[in-house]
């Protein structure tokens, strides 16, 4: 069902781009309107949507931004029926890892002539990349960030712990944690979280997918990537205490009522612990002199390949209004925006502001596990691998103690029909 639904996005675009090069909108229309936004989950500060809302609306008298907060979970299916339909949304906030899938359906408006006006080659390099289609620029940088370690400085002490230096001293922390804290996780890893799975493929030897020519051979069954699907599930079973079922939604929740005592998330999750505690997801700044921060650390040494996780930004090749989404995005990925994603601790869309993160020991672990974060396959359909929730399967199955061999194969089977589909 959901390559049908692709495939109407593609003729979407067609019909968009034999339209009008800017989208199906008409300049006229635009006095009064109402631009539709889709933010994604709750990493975009509220002083940044604040911004964009009072910034635009200074700017275009008379018309209205309205941002309309999505959730990670089943937002590929969400975004495809949305984006060919009559009611699309104006500007989509989309996963890195998915955005192939849309740009290459032809989903988004081509915003190649609007390049250099919206940051040039200031913007972040790897994300114009996953955001271009056969040489054309479709999806700007929204924000980046690597998963780094967040931990309770006052527990490992306790514990006679000091900050693990391997992949093997970080499990063997976090289960002695576990041991020291009964009730307590020393890593909160719950089932589906496939994102903190990845180091242990990747600093193992192993792969996801790899190219095979014109297709695509998945490795999660290779000797080198069950060796850290197997340490993975060692983690899970001795450190963690997290419903094996649950996705990594909200992970300060457990950190500030004291059940987590080590997470591993999106370098950005520092804002979330440090939130007010009245605040719409309640954070607990006060346990900031306790709150201490590392880059995941590699089998020998060094920072661990981490996930790189982060968004990009497109207008859509529906929208009614090119020239207010135009206008709009570029106040998104302007200095005083990308400045607020920098200093709540987000790797901003512009190269030019990375100093924004700041020189604390936090900004110093985001900027050391950046620098060693890679990306998914970069298949237009793996977008379709993450939809159909074959990574979150296979943890869970992972941390109820499968047989990793067995479930990796499996895995490595329903990937391929996919990518080679």
């Amino acid at each position: 069902m959901r390559k049908i639904a692709l495939a109407s996005l593609a003729a979407v675009g067609v019909l968009a781009a034999a339209g009008c090069s800017a989208g199906g909108g008409d300049a006229a229309d635009d006095e009064g309107a109402e631009l539709r936004v889709w933010l994604v989950g709750t990493d975009t500060p509220d002083e940044a949507r604040d911004l964009l809302v009072s910034q635009f609306e200074e700017d275009h008298p008379g018309s209205t931004i309205v941002i309309e907060e999505q959730s990670w979970d089943g937002l590929v299916d969400r975004l495809t029926t949305a984006l060919s339909g009559s009611d699309s949304p104006d500007i989509v906030e989309i996963g890195n890892t998915q955005t192939p899938a849309f740009t290459s359906a032809g989903a988004f408006l081509d915003l190649t002539d609007h390049y250099e006006d919206l940051g040039g080659d200031d913007l972040l390099p790897g994300f114009v990349e996953i955001g271009s289609y056969e040489d054309a620029f479709y999806a700007a940088p929204l924000y980046s960030g690597a998963r780094v370690v967040y931990y309770d400085t006052a527990a490992y002490e306790a514990a006679g712990l000091s900050v693990p230096t391997t992949l093997d001293e970080y499990v063997s922390n976090a289960a002695a944690l576990a041991a020291a804290n009964p009730g307590a996780s020393g890593i909160w890893w719950p089932g589906q979280d496939w994102y903190n799975g990845l180091p242990f493929v990747w600093e193992h030897g192993g792969e996801i997918a790899v190219p095979d020519g014109d297709a695509w051979d998945a490795q999660l069954s290779s000797e080198e990537s069950v060796a850290g699907l197997e340490q993975a599930q060692q983690a899970m079973s001795e450190a963690s205490l997290a419903p094996v079922d649950a996705n990594e939604t909200n992970p300060q929740v457990g950190f500030c009522d004291g059940t987590s005592l080590q997470i591993s998330a999106p370098s950005w999750v520092r804002g979330s612990i440090l939130a007010p505690a009245d605040a719409e997801t309640p954070g607990c700044p006060e346990v900031e002199p306790t709150l201490g921060v590392y880059a995941m650390p590699g089998m020998d040494g060094g920072a661990a390949s981490v996930f790189a996780g982060g968004s990009n930004i497109a207008i859509s090749a529906q929208t009614q209004h090119p020239e207010l989404a135009l206008d709009a995005l570029a106040i998104i990925l302007g200095d005083e925006f990308q400045t607020i994603y920098g200093t709540n601790g987000l790797v901003p869309a512009r190269v030019s502001l990375a100093d924004t993160l700041g020189t604390d020991e936090a900004a110093q672990a985001s900027t050391e596990a950046a620098a060693s974060a890679r990306l998914t396959p970069a298949s237009p359909d793996w977008a379709d691998v993450e939809a159909a929730g074959i990574m979150q399967d296979l943890f869970v199955s992972i941390a109820q103690g499968g047989d990793v061999q067995a479930l990796a194969e499996q895995a490595d089977e329903d990937i391929e029909a996919i990518l080679n589909g």
